[in-house]
């Protein structure tokens, strides 16, 4: 039996969830301008138990609802302003960070110590430039007695001028490349780290992404997450997952793109009939609408082989390969429902009157958040092919496509 419909319980988290995205969506512009979220929203997000940590297990310090009420909570939220779902607080990539690198103590530790409406966490992943010498990150972590010590620069780092804790990622071993990569649990505060301006970017205006300088920081040795038995599949698991989040809203961010452009080619008329009865129109708003089901479908199904990972009734590969397919489809069909949006609004689809110039800007950058659909595009076909995962072709390098995380 193939079942599409959420329970009960997940039809009322949901329902709760919506009315306070709602309030979000009717200030959608002042939190553009503003580039944040109000402090009242970010009281509400905490209260409800927003925030990253939803899917993660409760063992591990998390709400342990798993990834399909995850999602759908994802969508929710971004159905009313996908830029929110990136700002709200708590931990955010980094509760999944823990959650698939970390031990149990550890991901409860790093969980608890961001509870409140102004504390952050950051995965700062990402470099401004590859490495020209070897494959691998320019920041390094080097071993001196019981402590690490950490020296780089990290980039698109999404909290990286506001986080409270971070997971960074260093070169621990540079003669493995990607496979000799280390993950560490740094907190504000530690000597030696500081964080660049605030960058301005093309969409997603209400989060903030920002650079992070290592400086010689000194972290112990129990700070260091070693992804179990196998670092390099944990560090898959950990950007698949955050990438499903990402596809989830940008399942929220087309359904938006098409119900904001069907009530516009509705109402507007020309020759005498709503500008939607002509064929060209209606044929594009009817494929947008196959975009948002089609996108939703493969997000939900990779969400739940996911909870079925955990339960132990499904294989991992067949979640990763899922996953690969939901978040290639998803993000390419946010970028053609917002274009499309703006397309069939005409010149008023480039002016602040209409949401739709906003939508396309932040379906773009959604594009490159976590993964990238070329990335997904290389798991789904490591899947399907039964062949190793290349770190250097399947995660967002610096030698590829660097991404915000």
């Amino acid at each position: 039996m193939i079942g599409f419909e959420p329970s009960e319980d997940q039809k009322l988290m949901r329902d709760a969830v919506a009315g306070f995205a709602d309030t979000l969506g009717a200030r959608l512009r002042e939190v553009e301008k503003a580039r944040e979220l109000p402090a009242d929203a970010r009281k509400t997000a905490v209260e409800m138990g927003l925030g990253g940590s939803v899917s993660v297990a409760e063992s591990h310090g998390g709400a342990g609802l798993g990834m399909v009420t995850a999602v759908l909570l994802e969508e929710t939220i971004a159905a009313r302003d996908a830029a929110a779902a990136f700002a709200l607080p708590g931990a955010g990539a980094l509760a999944t960070a823990v959650a698939e690198l970390g031990t149990a103590e550890q991901a409860r530790a790093a969980l608890e110590s961001l509870a409140g409406p102004d504390r952050f966490g950051a995965v700062a992943w990402g470099e401004k430039a590859p490495n020209r010498e070897r494959a691998g990150f320019s920041t390094t972590a080097e071993r001196e007695g019981d402590s690490w010590i950490l020296r780089g620069e990290k980039a698109h780092v999404l909290h990286g001028d506001r986080a409270d804790v971070f997971v960074v990622f260093a070169q621990v071993d540079p003669a493995k490349g990607w496979d000799g990569v280390g993950a560490f649990v740094v907190e504000k505060g530690a000597p030696g780290l500081g964080a660049g301006p605030r960058a301005t970017t093309l969409g997603l205006d209400a989060a903030s992404f920002a650079s992070v300088t290592l400086d010689g920081v000194r972290v112990p040795d129990a700070a260091r997450l070693l992804g179990g038995d196998d670092f390099g599949a944990a560090l898959v698991r950990f950007f698949v997952k955050e990438g499903l989040k990402v596809a989830a809203r940008c399942v929220g961010l087309c359904q938006t793109a098409v119900a904001v452009t069907t009530t516009y080619v509705t109402d507007r008329k020309a020759f005498g009939k709503p500008i939607g009865h002509f064929q060209a129109i209606a044929f594009t708003v009817a494929d947008r609408a196959m975009d948002v089901d089609a996108a939703r479908a493969l997000v939900w199904r990779a969400a739940s082989l996911w909870d079925q990972v955990a339960a132990g009734t499904a294989k991992e590969r067949d979640a990763l390969l899922a996953s690969g397919h939901a978040i290639s489809f998803a993000q390419e069909a946010a970028m053609r429902c917002g274009d499309d949006a703006v397309q069939l609004h005409g010149g008023a689809g480039f002016v602040r009157d209409y949401p739709v110039e906003k939508l396309m800007r932040d379906a773009k950058q959604m594009q490159l958040c976590v993964l990238t659909a070329e990335h997904a595009d290389q798991i789904a076909a490591a899947c399907e092919l039964g062949a190793p995962f290349d770190l250097g072709l399947v995660l967002p390098t610096p030698e590829g496509v660097g991404t915000f995380v």
